[in-house]
Order: structure tokens, then sequence, then C-alpha cells
């Protein structure tokens, strides 16, 4: 009888504690959509006034002068502020988890989510107004036809991002330098934006449907935050090209590994380490592939970690949010099931994005009219992508990112040879 009762009164426990993480989940969802949202109207209203009457040759990059040009109406400066939203929203989204992890009783990751949060608003207010003083003036009159084209190529860049969980940034900076022959600097500033649209967008659906691990998600954004931070250093003295060479090494040898296992569908063998276990890393997701819920163990925490940061390092200074990284840790060294892995990447690359973010918006880099056809399309996809994702199997998922991670590797090898 009183095993009973206690079994009972565990069943209920257990039940409350999964009310107050799926509550959480929901609350952090509705902040990645209402962001999305909010942005993406902004941006719109801006162009549209923007194609209408034309607007000013210069842009604001500051919020001093974002809050001037917005009260006098003037276009830029409207697109600016969609785009300041959209940056801002994974910021507001680390926020929120703080409150929702306070709600499940668990201190210790109020104090890791707290931990990322300070990160963040470092780089963003302190490190920014600091490393974002040398300002470029890129004057720039471009054509409907030009936000046409960037608005239809930044839609198939977010469905693989999305899918995949690389979040177009690394299709976005190839295609605006070569096809459309812009600035560098310019093409990293857009694919900032967006790798943080991609993963606001997809990542509201990937959170409430709980594909995404937030706990893995949360320990892991201290190393890509920081990672991010020195990136964003290193691009102001640093000759990347050196950098794209060894990045598309290590990424061709990766492919590897991954290419003996493209059937499987769920790692074999793992068990927590104990890290996993220490930080409550194990969790489930829904697979309808497998025809219901699906239990994992998370392995190698450390080697992970140092990956990550790694990611991070090269998101900051490449401006490619890393996305094919943060995957290959989570999937080779950690051993998450690969939908799993694509989405909490996704869920990281938007605060990896937005830790550099600030240095780049107060450089002038990210400048307004490239980066919102940019910003639109992506969203646009990575929602497209995140109902597509829940379809496919891991496997599957696998298949789609071997290729493209060869792909990648290859284009970096090529532009770090062809720029040296």
């Amino acid at each position: 009888m009183t095993a009973s009762l206690e079994e009972t009164a565990f069943t209920a426990e257990s039940r409350h504690n999964d009310a107050l993480v799926r509550q959480a989940e929901v609350a952090i969802s509705n902040v990645l959509r209402g962001g999305v949202l909010l942005s993406a109207a902004i941006i719109v209203l801006g162009l549209i006034l923007h194609l209408a009457r034309g607007g000013p040759a210069a842009f604001p990059h500051s919020l001093p002068a974002v809050a001037q040009s917005v009260l006098h109406g003037d276009p830029l400066g409207i697109i600016v502020l969609g785009l300041l939203v959209l940056l801002l929203t994974p910021v507001l989204r680390v926020a929120v988890s703080i409150f929702a992890f306070a709600a499940e009783g668990d201190r210790r990751y109020v104090a890791i989510t707290t931990l990322v949060l300070v990160i963040l608003l470092i780089s963003i207010i302190a490190l920014g107004a600091v490393f974002g003083g040398h300002v470029k003036t890129v004057t720039l009159t471009p054509s409907f036809g030009f936000f046409v084209l960037v608005f239809l190529a930044a839609i198939v860049a977010g469905l693989v991002g999305a899918l995949v969980g690389l979040g177009g940034g690394i299709f976005v900076v190839p295609l605006l330098t070569i096809a459309f022959g812009l600035p560098i600097d310019v093409a990293i500033g857009a694919s900032i934006v967006s790798v943080i649209a991609t993963s606001s967008g997809a990542a509201a659906a990937y959170v409430k449907d709980h594909l995404t691990n937030l706990r893995v998600g949360m320990f892991l954004e201290i190393a890509t935050t920081i990672g991010a931070i020195s990136g964003a250093f290193l691009a102001v003295v640093l000759a990347p090209n050196l950098l794209f060479i060894i990045f598309g090494l290590v990424l061709l040898f990766s492919a590897a590994p991954l290419i003996t296992k493209l059937g499987e569908e769920l790692p074999q063998g793992v068990t927590n380490d104990r890290w996993a276990d220490r930080l409550a890393l194990a969790s489930t997701y829904p697979d309808a592939q497998q025809g219901g819920q699906v239990t994992y163990q998370v392995t190698h925490v450390p080697q992970g970690f140092s990956m990550m940061y790694i990611a991070g390092l090269i998101s900051g200074l490449l401006g490619i949010g890393s996305g094919t990284f943060k995957v290959l840790a989570m999937d080779t060294a950690m051993r998450l099931p690969m939908k799993v892995s694509s989405t909490t990447s996704n869920f990281m690359i938007g605060v990896t994005a937005a830790a550099s973010a600030g240095i780049y918006f107060q450089r002038g880099d990210i400048h307004p009219l490239v980066a919102a056809p940019v910003a639109l399309g992506v969203l646009i996809s990575a929602l497209i992508g995140a109902q597509t994702l829940a379809k496919l199997s891991n496997s599957t998922v696998r298949k789609i990112f071997v290729p493209i991670l060869i792909a990648i590797a290859v284009e970096m090898l090529i532009r770090g040879f062809v720029h040296g």
C-alpha cells in the first residue's frame, strides 16, 4: 500500500515536471515566433517606404541614430529597426529561458543561462561600442531586381539551413560576393542576419515540437558565445584565408566517419558520461518514423564543449554560423540523434551570431538594403524547413547533411586559396 502511494506520488510529480517543461518550451517558442513576426512586419514596412519614395544614402548604425531616424520616418532607419528586433530576438529568448528554468526549480540552469545572457550583453553593449568604431561607408543603390534575386536565393539558403542546422550563412556570403560583387564585410553582415533569421524562424517550431534539447543547447552556448566574441575580435586584425583552409580540411576529414554511418537511424550503445548525468542532458523526442517517443543519452560532453568554442570562433570570424561544426560535435562526439543535433544546432546558432552581431552592426557592416531581403527570404523558408524536418528520418537528414558538408568544405578551400 505504501509502495503504491509512493509510486502514485512519483507519477504525479513527474507529470507536474513534464507540464512545467512543456510550458517553458511554449513560452520560448512564442518569444521566437513573436520576434520573427514583428521584425518581418517592420522590415516590410521600411522596404515599401524605401521603394516608394527612396531614403537617405547613409543608414544609422547606433541605437541613438536608429531612434532619431525612425522618428523622422526614414525608410532605412525603419528597416534597421526591424533588423535590430531580429538580432535581439535570441537575446530575449535567453532571458525568457532563465524564467522558464526558474519555474521548473532548476537552479543549475538558471545560473548557466544567466551566464550566457551576461556574455551576450557584454558583447552587444560594451564590446560592440569599443570594437565597432571603425565604421565603413558603403553606398548602394540596389534595383528592385536585386531585391527579388537576393530574396529568392535566401529562400533556398534558409530552407537548407533549417533542415540540417547550418543557418544558411554559408551560402549567403559567396552569393553576395561572387554573384552580386558586394564587399566581403557587407556579405558577412548579411550572413549574420541570415543565421539569426534561420535560427529564430525554425527554432520556434522545433522547440514547440520538443525536438530541441534545451539543456544541451544552453550549456553549449557558453562555449559558442565566448568563441563568437573571440572571432569577432580577430576579424579586425586577422586575414581569414588560413582559417578558411583549415576549416575546409577539418570538414573534409570529418565527413569520412559520417559516410560510414549514412544509414544509421539512432546511435547505438551510448551511455551518459558523468557530465551528462550531472547536467541532466539525456532526454526524449517524438519521432514519427519510429512511431513514438525516442529516448537518448549523451556522452563526451567536454569534447563537444571544446568543439563548440571552435564553432563560435569560426562564426564570429567568418560570419557563417558554423552550424556544420555544431552538428558534427553533437552527432559524432556527443552522439545525439541526427534530428536532435540539427534542431539543437539551429537553436544555438542564433545566439552564437547575436554574440558578434553587435560588433558588426556598430561597424556599419549590416547594410539594411542587403540584409532586409536576406532576412525576409530566410524567415519564410526556415518555417517551411521546420515543418519538413519533422517528417524525415534521422538517416535521411544525415544523407542531406553529408553532401552539403563536403560542398562547404570544398568552397572553404577554394576561398582560402583563391583569396590567399
